[in-house]
């Protein structure tokens, strides 16, 4: 059993961690969080993180690793959680990852090669103009110009850049996404109406349970910049509802929106790994055992 590695996916509000806390207990095991949001510190409501009392009957790890707008990579979380799953197989726990970054649940689990990153690279091939740098990549690796999105001028400069960097095609790259380590992987589903409803009632709690004093602490530290980011749903709303640039209602459609959004990239990222068992999620009461039974049975084979 000590050998086992668990996980529990699917799209943000879809139960995750309801289930996962009574499946932690019932296996021995701790829960290693697979989430882009949960690894800054202060941000809890909007991030929907474990609670106090969750994590004081389940212990959580890789919550609350640097402050906002520090600087964290995907590379650094799969550092983090090798040594996290090294620490609990030494006690003879049970790692079981859970989350809902598709990215990060592979970096936690898989053996992917993350190429490195300099500033001072980046910041001299984003001087130049698109055609030009779309021209050199097709000449320089055209196996990554097919695959990469070439209207897509962040992710031509990156392939540039590991090109710079690492003097071997950003293709080769590419190479370890096609292989997947063995682990025992659940998936949580539910009709889109339903996900599309809960998403809407949780931030309606998140908003009763204190978001917007949240996000005013946040603001007083500095952290109003990190808070604008593409990815900090929805926090970027609640900055704007404490401008007064939107209204209350305005944002819950656009946090709602972003959100659906987000759900179904998830979603999508999820159902290309052909490890995941999928559960309907609807009554998580029902979900759980069945999960349970499913862990049960693969940790036996």
């Amino acid at each position: 059993m000590s050998e086992a590695l668990l996980a529990l996916v699917g799209p943000t509000a879809s139960g995750k961690s309801a289930i996962a806390l009574a499946l932690a207990e019932r296996f021995g095991a701790e829960i290693a969080c697979a989430d882009s949001m949960t690894v800054y510190r202060e941000m809890d409501i909007g991030t929907a993180k474990p609670t106090a009392a969750d994590r004081m009957r389940v212990s959580h790890h890789l919550l609350d690793v640097v402050d906002p707008g520090e600087p964290f990579s995907v590379a650094r979380y799969a550092r983090l959680a090798r040594a996290t799953f090294e620490d609990m197989r030494s006690r003879g726990v049970v790692p079981f990852v859970v989350g809902g970054s598709g990215l990060y649940f592979r970096a936690a689990v898989d053996d992917l090669d993350f190429p490195p990153t300099h500033p001072a690279v980046r910041r001299r091939i984003e001087r130049e103009d698109s055609e030009s740098l779309t021209a050199r990549l097709k000449r320089e690796d055209p196996d990554a110009a097919a695959f990469v999105d070439l209207a897509n001028r962040r992710r031509v400069v990156r392939a540039l850049e590991v090109i710079e960097l690492t003097g071997r095609p950003f293709s080769s790259f590419r190479d370890a996404w096609g292989r997947y380590t063995p682990a025992i992987v659940a998936g949580l589903t539910l009709p889109l109406d339903e996900l599309d409803a809960r998403i809407e009632r949780r931030l309606r709690r998140m908003l009763d349970h204190g978001l917007l004093d949240e996000v005013r602490a946040l603001i007083d530290q500095g952290h109003r910049e990190a808070l604008l980011s593409s990815q900090a749903i929805p926090y970027r709303q609640a900055v704007a509802l404490l401008e007064e640039t939107i209204t209350g209602e305005e944002f819950l459609e656009e946090a709602a929106r972003a959100t659906r959004r987000l759900a179904r990239r998830q979603l999508s990222w999820f159902r290309r790994d052909p490890r995941i068992r999928w559960f309907d999620a609807t009554q998580s009461e029902r979900a759980a055992p069945e999960v349970g039974a499913y862990y049960s049975e693969r940790m036996k084979g």
